[in-house]
């Protein structure tokens, strides 16, 4: 583990400047507080082969306003959980709340009884008892933990999992801050659903308007009346936005400013986790580039970036080298992917910096191409960027008219209208009322920068910029293909897998142990989905055999398809799930079922 010294008289104006804020953040474990010189083996983490946890209530504040939590031994965030790859762990759990709970130990490795799963994997934990998880780490890297149960995820039941290697870190660095990104609401989240049901767009106060038009923003009057024949609203990019939520980094809104320190010249790692219940972030430290060494855990060649968005559920380490001799102070900006919010942290030299905050900028607009259309522009005169300039112009597809009349492959043009439901482009899909759209030509989008910085002028990570350090271990070719479509119907708020809700009683999906499979994932919405599977890592396929990522999480951008190869090497009963969680719980969940040959009947 890295050195966390600073100098001694650093180290006390820290310690006076941290005390004076602890009576403003009774809530934030002392690893979350602002000032903090970094996560060492301390008080401010769990550890050892014995850990308890305790979920309850407690009162939470952010932005001068209070409101109520479900925590982790009482803080929002919980405490980070710091073990040993190869250690033998048990954490006893106790439920302290009115109604069952649980904790998954997203992304690591276990067996499934363990997993966290209510109905799954483990019938959950009742009210006054207490569960003990046990199980071998069989891993390295940095992971998280949540609740499995209801709403309670949202409302800060989560916190942060770091497990040092066996052997020594592939990459050096002097300081390690953990980064955990989320958002937050007094609105109960089960009230966010109703209000959702009721109107798939509740929550998007961006709306294109008149007086956008007027001034020559966003899309043309033609384009306009297009989509409004759809029924689609290009700005609809997030579900949950802004207008009620406030973002927060380790617990921290911007006015609380959480501020990590470091010594000039310093190699500084941040575990970034997106715990967030609805929001993908994109991430920059304006000034500074970051170095990407580890996406979900899994060590990659470290490749150079200057922003990247992370979908919920994901985690990426980064390394950042300070400038030497300098008093200078750093914005770690976490910006919600519809640009309805942001929030802001500072990395400093010494206590009480403020870095400077960038203006939000411009929201994006949803394309053709998100709707899975390819590179189509309906109107032929581009789309916006979301940067102040139009696209390149494109000409409308061979074969294509315009509203009012003609058709092509997958739509009805009749009426003035496009009706994209043609099931011979998805022929497993179970057609019905949750079934708005069929992307008639998904794309593979791993290459593309994701919504929003698309016409960024600086680096911008995608997933083929990825390639795991190490080759990947099972060089078999799958031995068969799955499709399986992310489908809904945003306008009634019904979302589900190959047109089918969890709670329709759907049958789990099968695996042979230890067969290798490849699964296309086909987002037939406009929203992008971080698919989780529990258990298990696979391989997202990205053009280069042998050194694909290895994750337990990946982002399919709206009308786009990802594949990923995966071994079922882990016997049992486990999730499968979009991680936005008012999806899975409107139905976009699935069981994943690994057995034997000899078990399979």
């Amino acid at each position: 583990m890295p050195s966390i010294s600073l100098d001694r008289r650093t180290l006390i104006r820290s310690a006076a400047w941290g005390c004076g804020g602890i009576a403003l953040s009774a809530a934030l474990p002392a690893w979350a507080r602002s000032g903090t010189m970094g996560i060492g083996s301390g008080s401010e983490v769990l550890s050892g082969e014995s850990i308890a946890l305790t979920i309850g209530h407690s009162p939470f504040t952010v932005g001068g306003k209070e409101g109520h939590a479900v925590t982790i031994n009482g803080t929002l965030p919980g405490p980070i959980i710091r073990l040993k790859e190869g250690q033998r762990v048990r954490l006893a759990v106790t439920n302290t709340l009115q109604e069952d709970s649980s904790i998954h130990w997203h992304g690591v490795l276990l067996p499934f009884q363990m997993d966290g799963v209510p109905g799954v994997s483990f019938p959950g934990i009742k009210p006054g008892e207490t569960y003990n998880y046990e199980f071998e780490v069989k891993q390295s890297g940095t992971y998280w933990y949540h609740s499995h149960s209801g709403m309670q995820e949202a409302m800060g039941q989560y916190g942060a999992i770091v497990i040092d290697p066996a052997g020594p870190e592939p990459v050096a660095y002097e300081r390690e801050h953990v980064v955990v990104l989320s958002d937050w609401s007094f609105m109960h989240p089960m009230e966010q659903m109703r209000k959702l049901k009721a109107m798939g767009g509740y929550f998007n106060m961006q709306k294109q308007t008149l007086a956008s038009l007027l001034a020559g923003k966003d899309q043309s009057a033609a384009e306009r009346t297009m989509w409004a024949g759809m029924r689609m609203d290009p700005t609809d990019i997030s579900d949950v936005s802004g207008s009620i939520y406030t973002y927060l980094i380790n617990g921290h809104g911007s006015q609380e400013n959480w501020t990590g320190l470091f010594i000039p010249g310093e190699r500084v790692r941040l575990r970034i986790i997106n715990a967030s219940a609805m929001t993908n972030f994109n991430v920059r430290i304006p000034g500074l580039p970051m170095t990407v060494v580890a996406a979900d855990g899994q060590n990659v060649v470290p490749v150079e970036t200057d922003e990247f968005q992370i979908a919920i559920a994901e985690t990426y380490d980064v390394i950042v080298k300070m400038p030497p001799a300098t008093d200078t102070a750093y914005g770690l900006i976490a910006e919600a992917i519809d640009r309805s919010g942001q929030c802001r942290a500072t990395l400093a030299p010494r206590p009480g910096m403020v870095a400077a905050v960038p203006p939000l900028r411009e929201r994006p607009l949803l394309t053709m191409k998100d709707m899975g259309m390819g590179d189509m522009d309906m109107s032929g005169g581009g789309g916006h960027s979301g940067h102040g300039s139009a696209a390149p112009a494109k000409e409308p597809m061979p074969g294509m008219d315009m509203p009012g009349g003609g058709a092509m492959a997958g739509m009805d043009m009749s009426g003035g209208s496009m009706k994209m439901r043609d099931p011979s482009v998805a022929p497993q899909v179970k057609m019905g009322p949750g079934v708005a759209t069929l992307a008639p030509m998904p794309t593979d989008r791993t290459g593309e920068r994701p919504t929003g910085l698309e016409t960024a002028e600086h680096r911008v990570l995608t997933y083929r910029d990825l390639k795991s350090l190490t080759p990947n271990t099972d060089t078999r070719k799958p031995s068969r293909e799955m499709d399986l479509h992310l489908t809904a119907n945003m306008e009634r708020y019904m979302w589900s897998f190959d047109g089918v809700k969890f709670s329709d009683g759907v049958d789990p999906i099968p695996f042979r142990y230890n067969e290798r499979v490849r699964v296309n994932l086909i987002n037939d919405t406009m929203m992008p989905h971080p698919i989780h599977i529990h258990g298990h890592f696979f391989e997202v396929v990205t053009g280069d055999p042998g050194r694909h990522p290895v994750k337990h999480t990946v982002n399919v951008l709206p009308g786009g398809k990802v594949s990923f190869d995966l071994t079922a090497d882990a016997l049992g009963d486990w999730a499968f799930h979009c991680h936005m969680l008012h999806h899975m719980m409107a139905g976009m969940f699935r069981v994943v079922t690994v057995r034997k040959d000899e078990d399979a009947a």
